[in-house]
């Protein structure tokens, strides 16, 4: 699953493919590598019907019955512990400019980067978002307090990142229309959007290390 990825694009970029109006993340600098539990940008329906781009942590309450523990991915929306977020209330749009899965090589596994070219412009994840109380972050900087947590949906794997992870890949929305409807129509609607994305509108873009230039 995917569980790193890049955002290098500017506000600017992100405000004007969401069409976004509000704007509340103050300085948001380039974010080459975003690991579960951090903090990233994501555009939401605010109060008033505007959309707001806004700093959430990546990673939503998981179900009670295995431990409540962080899930960054979801997959499974007829689930009851997602359905109660899959309206359009709780829906968001998460900004990437490529994203990683591990490639299983030997000694070590290597990071394979995706994107929608070479250039890696600006798309976004299919996201749904929540408040929760508790505490997150890691065992020495733990944050007590109520939190906006994120995550996205993914589905099965097209050709191209099916080579490197069989198992599944992120929603990705690449268009206006696409994002209006991940945040505005209703779920009978949304869920068809929970689809891989043609293998030629997308490709490897790095092997390695090597992540978007911040």
């Amino acid at each position: 699953m995917c569980n790193l990825y890049s955002m290098s694009s500017n506000q600017r970029a992100i405000l004007g493919l969401t069409r976004a109006t509000r704007d509340s993340t103050g300085n948001l600098p380039p974010l080459p590598a975003i690991y579960p539990d951090s903090m990233a940008p994501v555009v939401r329906q605010a109060e008033g019907g505007e959309r707001e781009l806004t700093m959430m942590r990546w990673g939503m309450p998981g179900p009670e019955q295995y431990g409540g523990h962080p899930v960054t991915n979801i997959r499974n929306t007829c689930s009851p512990h997602w359905r109660r977020w899959l309206g359009p209330a709780h829906r968001c749009l998460v900004p990437v400019t490529s994203f990683s899965e591990w490639e299983d090589t030997k000694p070590k596994k290597t990071p394979v980067w995706f994107g929608l070219s070479e250039e890696r412009p600006l798309f976004a994840f299919a996201g749904i978002w929540t408040t929760w109380t508790g505490v997150r972050g890691t065992k020495a900087h733990p944050v007590e307090g109520e939190h906006e947590l994120y995550g996205f949906l993914t589905c099965a794997p097209n050709e191209t990142v099916g080579a490197i992870h069989p198992k599944a890949m992120p929603v990705l929305l690449t268009t206006p229309d696409e994002m209006d409807t991940w945040l505005e129509a209703p779920w009978e609607v949304a869920k068809e959007l929970q689809r891989p994305l043609p293998d030629a509108d997308m490709l490897i873009v790095a092997r390695g290390n090597r992540k978007d230039p911040a």
